[in-house]
């Protein structure tokens, strides 16, 4: 791992337990560049494993909670950008570490949260979204398919129907209707909601350390039986759509702030 994706990662843990992990790329609306993910994958692990640490509550800085892949990033580095089967990895390897920790983990969704920045918000055990938040599922808008466990994360918690309509459109999904679709336990008031998402943090940290971890062990068990399998197609599948000319023109189309013109 580098320095500076441990750069782009805050983290302070309170005094009953609590260990906020916050994004910290606020220029980059919260991008995920590889080392960015690599540095939240052990941070959450070793945090989990703290005995100090109770629960995580994940963060953005800034005005959004992550818009996903930094495809900016990942333009400007050419033939030197990770190859998909590396960001294939650290976007199943992100996944896994908020879903095998040992603790609850809360996601407090400001502003935008897109891509794999959604995948990451629907691995923890609580969502709680700002009234300015929304979630953008738009993988096939630029020629992708949904990743970082997406396919099976959003059925599982919304249903077939209702996750078809999300992923096959790419519609955006505005936090009142993450609400009523289960997705969201409370929308806040945006000045309100890191606050909030810590009074929950705190209530929970005060409890059986123990009995929440089996608790939260035997729910993802039951629900997400599919999660290798899942995150097994997801790779195969956007490793060939990552080098594909579809993506090519959906990243191109973002950049230039056009409608994209697929093959």
């Amino acid at each position: 791992m580098t320095v500076s994706g441990r750069d782009a990662v805050k983290v302070d843990t309170d005094e009953v337990g609590v260990t906020t992990i916050s994004i910290d790329r606020p220029d980059r609306m919260n991008a995920l560049d590889a080392p960015t993910v690599v540095a939240l994958v052990e941070l959450i692990n070793e945090h989990g494993a703290d005995p100090a640490t109770r629960v995580i509550l994940l963060a953005g800085e800034g005005a959004a909670f992550t818009t996903g892949a930094d495809l900016q990033a990942i333009k400007e580095a050419g033939p030197d950008a990770p190859s998909p089967d590396e960001t294939m990895h650290n976007a199943a390897a992100l996944v896994r570490a908020v879903l095998t920790a040992p603790v609850p983990v809360i996601a407090a969704v400001n502003g935008p949260a897109a891509g794999v920045g959604v995948s990451l918000a629907l691995a923890a055990d609580l969502m709680l979204m700002a009234e300015d938040a929304y979630l953008l599922l738009a993988f096939t808008n630029i020629g992708l398919m949904p990743d970082g466990g997406a396919s099976v994360l959003l059925p599982a918690a919304v249903g077939r129907a209702v996750a078809s309509r999300m992923l096959l459109r790419g519609d955006s999904v505005s936090a009142l209707q993450a609400r009523d679709v289960g997705l969201a336990i409370d929308v806040l008031p945006t000045a309100d909601l890191r606050a909030g998402a810590a009074k929950i943090a705190r209530r929970l940290a005060r409890g059986p350390r123990r009995a929440l971890e089996l608790t939260k062990r035997s729910l993802t068990g039951a629900t997400l039986t599919e999660l290798d399998a899942a995150l097994a197609r997801e790779h195969e599948g956007q490793v060939e759509l990552l080098v594909s000319t579809d993506f090519a023109e959906g990243v191109s189309s973002i950049l230039e702030r056009r409608r994209p013109t697929f093959s």
